[in-house]
């Protein structure tokens, strides 16, 4: 199957007069005399076969391809201009076309694995990417193409309309609307589902169709459709959420249709499988945490860190916290409470309690939506124990500026500190009018004794603490840079770094130390150091098969400087290594060339060897015969270019097998084509000419009516530079109106005919 999800009929490639009425080239631009393609794509849309197709009506991703990462875990996030990511969820790709769905049967949940429980609410416009790590490798745009009627069915009994909205900045020549209903194979139709695409009405089995935009106001489509029977157009017309519109960003050479989006008419949104979270809008809000009751006789004092909102739902309002009684009475039990109309509230103290009386405690965030559920819950204690507060550092002496952390023991327990040595609390447990509360950490710039002391929220205080900081302000070297990626090997990575600024007149790199960190942000055992001006390391003892990031730090005589920005991440080689070497580029010779693979970095000892071309199918045309493929360095002849042939890159995959374990790596080989452009075809009764510039000489290059299946006109050879072609009386038909021209070496182009 190619480029599309199980669950709908896939977007299959179409013939030579369905790819002109589609407009396959989203847009051209004389330069010249030349005719030049200009595909209209973004950079991060995947390319075939992998893909991102979003069905925004039912808030479903279906993710393709990805099969050089089989076994990985991906991040797919969907994000929102001015509100961030909005919905999240983590799946390992699978073998297959179909690498895993979200929000689908035999998917995963959205929040799965990223605890953004929420299904978003998807949007045209919204953004849907797709990771590997940290590093995005695709993302596909939701496009604004729906259908807003019911299909409207003329009195004639046989013609029936679809109408829609389009934005105006969309490419009208990649969209389709289509009517899918299964109940049309039992019709002239003969297939499961029927389609409009840009151009005139177009005769197809049982129907003929058109898209038009603009016919029923400004930013529409009209789709058109006239039936050869009755029965059919009725099933068109009660066919429901079956009625979709198709947009995509970009369409390749091959008709492949990539960043698609499937917006289907009638479906609702939501969780699309049982135990998926709820959407935006049926979601209550998160509550509260660190929740703390302490009791006071009459009154119950609560603190607790406000709620975060999830990204795409109503915004938070405030709180609401309630204090029920414990002894029943009538079968009836006491409640009090507050309303807190504050989203930034971190507490509130109910008063007016029965101090014989014991009392549970709820709290609950507030939005449109509704409210947490369940509530927090928290049981009131009586706290008779200060509580303690530590320093992060605890002074002492130091050559640059600190940042001063200070922690208490207690959830909600408050403190507060004083710059000139002064007490913090007065006798009788009086705060000092000169004391702060400490709301985030404290900058230290110069010598200073900061005494701190907390209160917990039954009012008990804590010792006070004096914390002296003797700051000497001496010069440290600048953080240093990466100059290379990390080179993995096995059990150890490669490093290589800019030198590092010293730091001042007279001063010297004495060595730097580098920090190595695991996928969790962990420091994964001691740094390694080199001395002098030795930039580079050789970090080993790493575990295999694991991902790690690094830094360096520079020293000089007065310390240690500033870490360095992280590596990328880099998977750290094991035992057993599949290398089937680096991508290749190859361009096109006028005869067949032998191309290398090289797995000469796989494991060499007591191991087994298998490289296989990576297929999009059984017929795929770019299909090589590979020689030694049991061998570190097989190699296959890349052919001269012949129609269907292309020039996609041919994968390959590397197995090596030892001892029992099993690894495998993939290789890329792109071939690189000539490059042919039509200065002039022209046609006239009796006499038809081309001609044309190539980049390669001895290239042969053939000249067919239409596109790349229509009949060949003819054929010549680039001679210093340049082909011609020349078709008089008989031999020069009639019209085609395009010609596509292809070489023997890959180049190919589309170019219109002018008459006269």
């Amino acid at each position: 199957m190619k480029n599309h999800p199980q669950s709908v009929a896939a977007p299959e490639r179409r013939t030579p007069a369905a790819k002109a009425a589609i407009g396959i080239l989203a847009a051209t631009a004389l330069c010249g005399p030349f005719l030049v393609a200009v595909p209209a794509a973004s950079a991060a849309v995947p390319t075939f076969p992998d893909n991102l197709v979003v069905f925004p009506d039912r808030d479903f991703i279906t993710v393709e391809g990805y099969q050089d990462r089989v076994g990985q875990t991906a991040t797919v996030e969907v994000s929102r201009p001015g509100v961030g990511v909005i919905g999240s969820a983590r799946s390992v790709v699978s073998p297959g076309d179909v690498a895993f769905e979200i929000n689908h049967p035999g998917g995963v949940c959205w929040g799965a694995g990223t605890g953004l429980n929420v299904t978003p609410d998807i949007r045209h416009g919204d953004t849907v990417a797709i990771k590997f790590g940290t590093s995005t490798v695709g993302d596909s745009k939701v496009q604004p193409m729906y259908v807003t009627e019911v299909p409207v069915l003329a009195s004639d009994g046989v013609t029936l309309t679809v109408t829609g909205h389009i934005d105006d900045a969309m490419i009208e020549s990649q969209t389709e609307q289509r009517i899918v209903e299964p109940a049309f194979k039992d019709t002239a139709v003969g297939r499961r589902d029927v389609r409009a695409v840009p151009g005139p009405l177009t005769p197809e089995d049982g129907y003929s169709s058109m898209l038009e935009f603009g016919k029923a106001g400004p930013e529409t489509f009209t789709a058109t459709y006239v039936f050869t029977d009755p029965e059919a157009a009725q099933i068109a017309a009660n066919a429901g959420a079956g009625v979709r519109a198709m947009s995509w960003q970009f369409e390749d050479g091959d008709a492949n249709r990539q960043g698609l989006t499937i917006s289907e008419f009638g479906e609702i949104g939501g969780p699309g499988m049982g135990g998926c979270p709820n959407g935006p809008l049926t979601s209550g809000p998160a509550g509260p945490t660190s929740v703390v009751a302490a009791r006071t006789n009459s009154a119950i004092k609560l603190t607790w860190t406000p709620a975060v909102g999830i990204p795409g739902t109503p915004p938070i309002t405030g709180y609401r916290v309630h204090a029920v009684a414990q002894t029943v009475t009538g079968g009836e039990r006491l409640e009090m409470g507050k309303r807190i109309d504050n989203p930034r509230a971190t507490g509130t103290t109910i008063s007016g309690l029965n101090p014989d009386e014991t009392y549970d405690v709820y709290v609950v965030s507030v939005n449109a939506a509704g409210e947490t559920f369940p509530a927090v819950h928290a049981i009131p204690v009586v706290d008779t124990t200060a509580p303690t507060v530590s320093a992060t550092p605890a002074g002492g002496t130091f050559r640059t500026a600190q940042k001063l952390t200070l922690t208490a023991n207690e959830a909600g327990a408050e403190i507060y500190y004083t710059l000139d040595e002064s007490d913090v609390f007065l006798s009788g447990g009086t705060l000092s009018t000169v004391a702060i509360l400490y709301t985030a950490p404290l900058d230290i710039t110069a010598d200073s004794v900061v005494n701190v002391a907390a209160v917990d929220v039954s009012g008990n205080i804590s010792d006070q603490k004096s914390v002296e900081f003797i700051i000497t302000n001496e010069a440290l070297p600048s953080a240093p840079s990466f100059s290379a990626a990390p080179e993995a090997g096995t059990g150890s990575v490669t490093l290589s770094w800019a030198p590092a600024d010293p730091g001042g007149d007279g001063l010297t790199i004495t060595g730097y130390s580098v920090q190595a960190y695991l996928a969790d942000g962990s420091q994964a055992g001691e740094p390694r150091s080199t001395a002098g001006d030795v930039t580079t390391l050789v970090f080993d003892g790493l575990a295999g098969d694991t991902e790690y990031a690094f830094t360096v730090s520079a020293l000089n005589a007065n310390g240690t400087g500033p870490e360095s920005e992280r590596t990328a991440p880099v998977m750290v080689l094991g035992d057993v290594v599949a290398n089937a070497g680096t991508d290749q580029s190859i361009t096109r010779a006028p005869t067949a060339t032998t191309v290398t693979l090289d797995g000469s970095r796989s494991t060499s000892s007591n191991a087994t060897y298998l490289w296989e071309q990576v297929l999009t199918g059984s017929t795929d045309p770019d299909r090589v015969t590979l020689t030694g493929a049991t061998t570190l360095t097989p190699s296959f002849s890349l052919r001269v270019f012949a129609h269907p042939m292309t020039n996609n890159p041919l994968t390959f995959r590397l197995t090596v097998t030892s001892n029992g374990v099993v690894r495998t790596d993939q290789v890329k080989v792109t071939p690189v084509p000539d490059r042919i452009a039509v200065a002039r075809a022209q046609w006239k009764s009796r006499d038809f000419r081309i001609e044309g510039t190539g980049s390669v000489d001895g290239a042969t290059v053939t000249i067919r009516r239409g596109g790349p299946t229509g009949t060949v006109i003819s054929r010549s050879t680039v001679t210093a530079g340049v082909f011609s072609a020349r078709l008089r009386d008989g031999a020069a038909g009639t019209n085609p109106g395009t010609i596509w021209v292809e070489s023997s070496l890959g180049g190919s182009v589309s170019a219109a005919v002018t008459a006269g």
